[in-house]
């Protein structure tokens, strides 16, 4: 399923996400200079129109209120023009000194070298982040550089580019492609006090790399069919048992599956997975191309459960309203099917924009971005104390595996067991 962003929203967001920046602005200050973008390719999603109106002043923040498809063809984001500059904050008169201090030559303070382009490589699709990538820009006056593709490719790029990259951020829904780019060296450590915003969990370890939003593996199933509170077991294991032939949808070739699965090869072990992937297949499942796909079977009556990620679910109660024929289950338990995925973000180790590039970290965990992402995208928000829309359990409450998501990069590992357990070619 597609989502696009209608003109009024995203003008909504934009004006939220002002409001957070214009303050940051007034404390920190930002400048211009030059760095020169890589090449930019063509898009065929037309930009996100700016806001008219400019920017409120921080005063107004205190008074504020809140009044995964296909892949996106990579594209370069419309230059956004610069923020009325924020009022200079009155400095406190220092008294005057009792004596003449003794002159002192000038400290040399190395100054802090601010570009007027942002280069950012997405694995998030356009139609999803184009309006948090484009009120970054807009707001902070820089012209936002951005190269969709998918997570793994992107992350493959960007170790074949190596210190030779273009990329001053990359911005993943995957954590295994993350981790792959944070052991090879490639990301910059993050500021503790960015660190801090988001749970331990839901990040790198060694501060590389920060969750932005979750996701969270659940069991869909039809409401006609099942009492989840009888008929669902108590693990994700358990679906091999007879009973389920022939009920069960998935979808092998979808990335949050493969990640799954990885996952579950981590915390149970290579034997175990191949005999879950070997008994789902026995039970006769029906492939799907996609997690829409499979909760609209799902709701259709054609299968009675699947295996999907949360915020579908949230997407067609949004558009159909509470009699749309399909609910998620949480299996929790620590259990492999309650894994909780991240989509993050990391900045290039060989960036010399770092100063840009920890504001736009900054940024998407600000509250009006993590609004964003549960409003809109429908996920978990991570920081600032937003709370999830929808009919949703706390994130904490899902208790899902003890594992290092950082460690979910076996991708390649998990295709070879896929491939020899014959569920793709």
């Amino acid at each position: 399923m597609t989502m696009t962003c209608r003109r009024n929203s995203t003008r909504l967001l934009l004006s939220l996400l002002g409001m957070f920046l214009a303050l940051t602005l007034a404390l920190v200050g930002c400048g211009g200079g030059a760095q020169s973008p890589p090449p930019a390719v063509t898009s065929s999603t037309a930009p996100v129109a700016a806001p008219t109106a400019a920017p409120p002043p921080a005063a107004a923040i205190g008074a504020q209120t809140r009044t995964e498809a296909p892949t996106a063809p990579t594209s370069s984001a419309t230059t956004a023009s610069a923020a009325t500059a924020p009022p200079i904050l009155a400095q406190p008169a220092e008294a005057p000194p009792t004596s003449a201090p003794t002159a002192r030559p000038p400290a040399q303070v190395e100054p802090v070298v601010e570009y007027d382009t942002l280069t950012v490589y997405s694995g998030r699709s356009q139609t999803l982040v184009h309006p948090i990538l484009e009120a970054f820009g807009e707001y902070l006056g820089v012209d936002i550089d951005v190269r969709y593709g998918g997570s793994s490719s992107t992350a493959a790029t960007l170790l074949e580019e190596g210190r030779n990259t273009p990329a001053d951020v990359v911005f993943l829904q995957d954590p295994g492609s993350l981790g792959s780019l944070a052991g090879a060296g490639m990301l910059a450590e993050l500021p503790q006090e960015t660190l801090a915003k988001v749970d331990p969990r839901l990040r790198d370890p060694n501060g590389r790399w920060i969750g932005t939003s979750g996701r969270a593996r659940t069991v869909i199933y039809n409401t006609d069919f099942i009492d989840p509170a009888t008929d669902l077991p108590d693990s994700i294991l358990d679906f091999t048992a007879e009973e389920w032939r022939g009920r069960i949808g998935w979808a092998p070739w979808n990335g949050s599956f493969q990640a799954f699965v990885t996952a579950l090869r981590l915390t149970e072990g290579d034997d175990v997975a191949r005999e879950w992937l070997e008994g789902i297949r026995d039970n006769d499942a029906r492939d799907y191309p996609n997690n829409v796909s499979i909760v609209q079977a799902t709701a259709n009556g054609e299968v009675e459960v699947g295996f999907v990620n949360h915020y579908y679910l949230e997407r067609f109660l949004a558009e159909y309203g509470p009699d749309f024929k399909a609910r998620n289950y949480y299996i929790g338990n620590g259990d492999p099917g309650a894994l909780v995925l991240v989509a993050g973000a990391g900045i290039l180790e060989a960036s010399d924009n770092q100063h840009t590039a920890r504001e736009f970290i900054d940024f998407l965990l600000s509250e009006p971005a993590q609004q964003y992402f549960t409003s809109d995208i429908k996920e978990y928000p991570v920081a600032a104390g937003v709370v999830p829309e929808g009919d949703l359990p706390p994130i904490e409450s899902l208790n899902p595996p003890d594992v290092d998501l950082g460690n979910l990069t076996d991708l390649e590992g998990t295709l070879d067991l896929l491939r020899d357990v014959g569920i793709v070619p």
